[in-house]
C-alpha cells in the first residue's frame, strides 16, 4: 500500500505538527511517499496555500500512483482528489479564535479550511474536544471523523538529567493564545522564575525567560528540572506539552475546559487561565502536591504513545483503501 503523507510543515514548524509527522511516520506495512514543498519564508508560505495545495499536490498525488493521500494539517486539497484523502486536524483555533492570526492565515483558513474539511474521505481529530469543534463550527459529519490522540516521544521519560534551578517552565510557540502575560503575571504572583520554551511566533509576543527552542534532550531536561510546567493556553486542540511533562513526571498546572482538560484526565492542576491570581494559586498547588501529581501524571501519560497513533493512522488507511 502506497500512501503519500504531506511533510511541508516541516518547513513551517517543528512544533505540535511536525512532531505528530514524526510519530506517525514510523508505520510498518505501508510504503510512505514523502511529498512536499520547500521554503520557509511568507512567499514559500503564500505559494503552497494558493497553487501547491488546492493544484499541485493532487496531481503529483495522481502521477505517484498513490493508494492514500494524507495531509497531516487541515492544509490540503480543496476538491477530492483521485485517491482517498485523510486530513488531520488538531485544532480550529483560527475559526474559533481569528483575531489571535495574521490576516493572510485568517483569509486562506475562512475560504478553503471548510472546503479541505468537505474533500476529505476521513478527517483524523487528535482530541474528542477538537472533533466537537469540527461538527460545530463546519457542520462535518460525525462517522467521519476518528479521533487519534497524539503521543509522547520517548525521550520524555521520568529518569535522566534535570535542569538546575528554582523555576516553572511553560512550552510553546510565542504567539497570543499562549496567553503568556498572564503566565509571566501568575509567576511573578507565586515568587517563581518563569522559563519559557518555544519558537518565536506572530503577534508581537515577548516572554520573559525566553530560552527559544531546544532540543528534546533539552526538553526533557527541562520538564525534570521544573517545579511545575505551566501550560494555561486559551485554546488548544490537544496540548501536547501536558503529556510531556506528566511523562517526565513533572507536576502540570492547564486551563480548564476543552483539550487541556482532556488531555489532563484528571492528573492536573486545573486553573481559570483569564485569571493571572488563579494560576498563580494552581502553581502552589502543584507544587504542595507534586509527589501525587507525579504519579499521577506518569499513569496518564501512558495512554499517549505514538505506536498506538501510528498503528490507528494505518488502520484508517487500510479503511478506506479496501
Amino acid at each position: 500500500m502506497r500512501v503519500g503523507l504531506d511533510v511541508s510543515p516541516f518547513d513551517q514548524t517543528r512544533a505540535g505538527t511536525a512532531r505528530y509527522i514524526e510519530g506517525i511516520g514510523a508505520l510498518e506495512a505501508i510504503e510512505l511517499v514523502r511529498l512536499g514543498h520547500r521554503g520557509s519564508g511568507r512567499l514559500a508560505t503564500v505559494y503552497r496555500d494558493a497553487w501547491w495545495y488546492p493544484i499541485s499536490l493532487a496531481r503529483l498525488a495522481r502521477r505517484e500512483r498513490l493508494d492514500v493521500l494524507h495531509c497531516p494539517t487541515f492544509r490540503g486539497p480543496i476538491s477530492p482528489p483521485p485517491m482517498p484523502l485523510v486530513v488531520t486536524v488538531h485544532d480550529l483555533a483560527v475559526l474559533r479564535h481569528p483575531e489571535a492570526f495574521n490576516l493572510w492565515t485568517r483569509r486562506y483558513s475562512r475560504l478553503c479550511v471548510p472546503r479541505v474539511v468537505r474533500a476529505a474521505s476521513r478527517i483524523v481529530a487528535v482530541s474528542e474536544f477538537t472533533k466537537h469543534e469540527l461538527v460545530e463550527l463546519l457542520g462535518t459529519p460525525s462517522g467521519k471523523v476518528t479521533v487519534i490522540p497524539n503521543g509522547v516521544a520517548e525521550v520524555f521519560l521520568p529518569d535522566g538529567p534535570a535542569a538546575e534551578g528554582d523555576y516553572v517552565l511553560s512550552v510553546g510557540t510565542l504567539e497570543p493564545r499562549k496567553n503568556l502575560d498572564r503566565v509571566r503575571e501568575a509567576a511573578r504572583l507565586a515568587g517563581a522564575e518563569l522559563r519559557v520554551v518555544g519558537a518565536r511566533g506572530w503577534g508581537g509576543v515577548e516572554a520573559v525567560g525566553w530560552l527559544g527552542r531546544v532540543s528534546d534532550d533539552e526538553l526533557a531536561r527541562l520538564y525534570r528540572g521544573a517545579k511545575c510546567v505551566v501550560y494555561a493556553s486559551l485554546y488548544e486542540g490537544f496540548g501536547l506539552p501536558i503529556a510531556e511533562a506528566m511523562a517526565c513526571g513533572t507536576p502540570v498546572v492547564t486551563s480548564v475546559g476543552g483539550a487541556t482538560e482532556e488531555t489532563a484526565g484528571g492528573a492536573a492542576v486545573l486553573v481559570d487561565p483569564y485569571d493571572p491570581a488563579a494560576i498563580a494559586a494552581g502553581i502552589a498547588e502543584a507544587v504542595e502536591r507534586r509527589a501525587e501529581l507525579r504519579g499521577l501524571g506518569l499513569e496518564r501519560a501512558r495512554a499517549f504513545s505514538w505506536a498506538a497513533a501510528a498503528r490507528a493512522t494505518a488502520d484508517v488507511y487500510l479503511d478506506l483503501a479496501a
